[in-house]
């Protein structure tokens, strides 16, 4: 089994220790993998999410049976939709006692059947190393996490097999038709424009998609979450689309009458309108790629569907474009990208508050309430003044993060961790430690929101010890959960239930309680001071330091407008006729 993990070169596994691990366990250090020994399973899980998504590198996730590798049900289905290859290893209940309902037994292949792209138990010791190459390289090959399920049992028995030698599958560039096809209908494009996703960077196709748009002249949004998908620096780049996103991404995007869909499913998020402006073009042609054959389509119609790599599939269009391609428009195009991107640049520059919905008055009252603390889009102005042009960000569920959506941007890719469209709270802080350990010279930053920090916060006990890599971590504290407040100003007439924080709580305390670095910030000064100081600690001192960032409790766009409605009330509720 361990042999096994060498070949593939899987170095780095996150969980916590249990005795039905040990045995392989034990072996971890002589063999080269480091175990990094968490304080929660689902922290270990987002940890390989970071580690993966910014290396490219496969992890392994592992823990004991039962209430061990339950916690990491959240992280396996994060790293799902964030397309992630990791290895799951779930050890079993022996077989001798499955079935009785004995210590530490659930069904785990049930549990995880929705998570993974692949699950195999093993029903024989003698196939235990068969079974792990397979499930690897279904990972690898689906770009996604895969399970195999172990009786614990199994792990001494004696066997005496040769290594598996492994299939490595070669990706496609795309079918012959459909490549020529999209290739003729990007070649009579008047205004296309590019939506590059998660596929771009998981392919390594930065410089193909940088390629294809030049030769096109096309405008790149990026997918939602996905800020890292195209160089930031490029003339081209638009910034993202969704959510809090970039008005001249939506701009470009409105004017296309050719989209090509780079390596993404079209995640809902990605085309819903936002800031009022409904901007997906209605009357444009479009072209989906994606390795996933069954997720073309599925969101939107399309013209042309190619299933293959983003990164062999823009170099197939790029080779079968007409020397005419691009050149309708080009010069005008490319002045309306250069206007759009100058507009919204003051524009992002200039806002600092947030707007009330005709009828209400949180964002106004907010303001009132704490004149001394900074907003949202202050300190993330900030932030982003101080951050080095090399670091790796990560983000979490929650307003002050969405807001925060529109600003970060990145010359290379790989360097952007946002939680992804299962959405869980508790993913920055988690992930940018993964992050570290594959990148231990890159500086990393990670952000959150005290309602999702509070899910994570008990890794602060564990990443201060032994050779556990530094990291730096923003907590944006306006004591509230900011979407669920924000859905409760619009529809539910300030009917504020379960959305108060511990005003008590003070997290820069705690991290210095474990040995970490901890400052408290209230001001646009003292967060730029700070920040560049703890960054600076990290790298040269190896530092780990909590910067806790107070906020007025404005809220900006809610998540879901198109999901949310005001509730109708068919019946009186009176707490009288509650039974005793």
């Amino acid at each position: 089994f361990v042999k096994t993990l060498q070949m593939h070169g899987i170095k780095n596994a996150f969980g916590i220790i249990g005795s039905a691990m040990m045995p392989i366990s034990d072996l971890f250090p002589k063999a080269g993998i480091k175990f990094w020994d968490c304080a929660h399973e689902c922290n270990a899980g987002m940890m390989a999410d970071g580690y993966t998504r910014t290396t490219g590198k496969m992890s392994m996730m592992i823990a004991q049976n039962g209430p061990g590798i339950t916690n990491f049900l959240t992280p396996v289905k994060t790293a799902y939709w964030n397309h992630t290859p990791l290895l799951l290893v779930t050890p079993q209940a022996a077989n001798k006692t499955i079935g009785q309902g004995g210590f530490q037994e659930v069904e785990q292949m049930n549990m995880f059947k929705d998570c993974v792209c692949y699950q195999e138990e093993v029903r024989d010791h003698t196939r235990i190393i068969e079974v792990l190459n397979r499930v690897i390289e279904k990972a690898l090959h689906c770009s996604a996490p895969a399970q195999i399920n172990i009786p614990r049992d199994y792990w001494t028995q004696v066997v005496e097999l040769p290594l598996p030698t492994g299939v490595k599958l070669e990706r496609t560039g795309g079918g012959k038709e459909s490549t020529k096809r999209a290739a003729e209908i990007l070649s009579q494009a008047k205004f296309p424009v590019i939506l590059n996703g998660a596929g771009v960077i998981l392919s390594g196709a930065s410089e193909q998609s940088v390629k294809l748009a030049e030769r096109l002249g096309a405008p790149v949004c990026c997918n939602y979450q996905h800020n890292d998908a195209f160089p930031g620096d490029h003339p081209l780049h638009m910034g993202p689309l969704g959510y809090n996103g970039s008005k001249a991404a939506m701009e470009m995007m409105s004017k296309a009458d050719v989209v090509l869909a780079l390596g993404t499913r079209l995640n809902p998020f990605s085309t819903l309108p936002c800031y009022g402006i409904e901007y997906w073009p209605k009357d444009a042609k479009l072209i989906q790629v994606d390795i996933n054959g069954d997720r073309i389509g599925l969101t939107k119609s399309v013209d042309v569907g190619i299933q293959g790599d983003a990164g062999l599939v823009a170099e197939q269009l790029l080779e079968q474009l007409s020397p005419e391609a691009g050149k309708s428009g080009r010069a005008e195009r490319e002045a309306l990208v250069k206007e759009k991107k100058a507009a919204w640049a003051a524009e992002l520059e200039s806002l600092d508050h947030e707007q009330d919905d005709e009828g209400t008055t949180w964002n106004q009252r907010a303001r009132t309430a704490a004149p001394d603390f900074m907003s949202p889009r202050q300190a993330w102005r900030a932030i982003m003044r101080v951050m080095p042009e090399e670091a790796i960000m990560s983000s979490d569920i929650g307003n002050n993060c969405a807001i925060g959506n529109a600003y970060p941007s990145f010359s290379s890719p790989r360097k952007y961790l946002a939680p992804g469209l299962f959405g869980p709270c508790g993913y920055g802080f988690p992930s940018i430690l993964g992050a570290k350990v594959g990148n231990p010279n890159v500086p990393v930053v990670g952000f959150a929101g005290d309602g999702a920090f509070g899910i994570s916060v008990n890794e602060i006990t564990a990443c201060g010890r032994g050779d556990w890599p530094p990291v730096t971590m923003v907590v944006f504290r306006n004591f509230q959960w900011g979407a669920e407040k924000r859905n409760t100003t619009l529809w539910y007439d300030d009917n504020f239930v379960g959305t108060e924080l511990n005003k008590g709580v003070e997290y820069a305390e705690m991290a210095k309680a474990c040995g970490l670095k901890g400052v408290k910030v209230q001001s646009v000064e003292q967060l730029e001071r700070a920040l560049s100081s703890a960054i600076e600690g990290q790298m040269k001192r190896g530092e780990t330091t909590l910067v806790e960032v107070l906020l007025n409790q404005e809220l900006g766009e809610p998540f879901r407008r198109d999901a949310m409605k005001a509730p109708v009330q068919v019946a009186p509720i009176n707490a009288s006729d509650m039974a005793e």
